[in-house]
C-alpha cells in the first residue's frame, strides 16, 4: 500500500467521520467536485445519468465497511487537510439502460468553517486503482 495512506483507525473514530460526512450531504453541506481537474466525476454522473437525488443516495449509503484510508492533501495551501477515501460497491445503470456493478471511488475533505460544517467529494468515479479495505 501507498506510504502516504493512512489505515490507522479504530471502527469508531471512521463512524465519526462517516457520520460528520453523511450529517452534511443530508442537510445539503456538501458538492460534488466538478472543476476542470475533476473531469472524471463529471463523465461519471453524466454516463450512469446521476441526478443530485441519486448522488446524494449514494453517498448516504456509505458505509463504515466501505472505508479505505486516509490521506493527507498535497495540494499547496491545504497540506492541513485529510481526505477520507471510502468505496462502496453500487449497482447502477448506464446510459443505454445496462445493469453494472461496480466499485464507487469517493474522497472527502471535511471543511470546518466558520459558518458550518463543509464537505467536499473531491473524487466521484468508479475506482481505477487497487485499494484495500481496512475492516473487510
Amino acid at each position: 500500500m501507498n506510504e502516504y495512506y493512512n489505515q490507522n483507525y479504530t471502527r469508531e473514530e471512521i463512524s465519526v467521520v462517516l457520520q460528520k460526512i453523511q450529517e452534511c450531504v443530508g442537510s445539503g453541506k456538501y458538492l460534488i467536485a466538478r472543476n476542470e481537474n475533476r473531469a472524471e466525476n463529471v463523465a461519471f454522473i453524466r454516463e450512469y445519468q446521476l441526478t443530485s437525488q441519486k448522488q446524494k443516495r449514494l453517498l448516504m449509503e456509505i458505509e463504515v465497511d466501505d472505508f479505505c484510508h486516509s490521506l493527507q492533501n498535497i495540494n499547496i495551501g491545504y497540506e492541513h487537510e485529510i481526505l477520507y477515501v471510502f468505496c462502496p460497491q453500487v449497482t447502477l445503470f448506464n446510459l443505454d439502460d445496462e445493469e453494472t456493478q461496480l466499485d464507487l471511488y469517493t474522497k472527502f475533505n471535511i471543511l470546518e468553517l466558520s459558518t458550518g460544517r463543509r464537505v467536499v467529494v473531491v473524487s466521484f468515479h468508479e475506482r481505477n486503482k487497487s485499494i484495500d479495505y481496512l475492516f473487510r
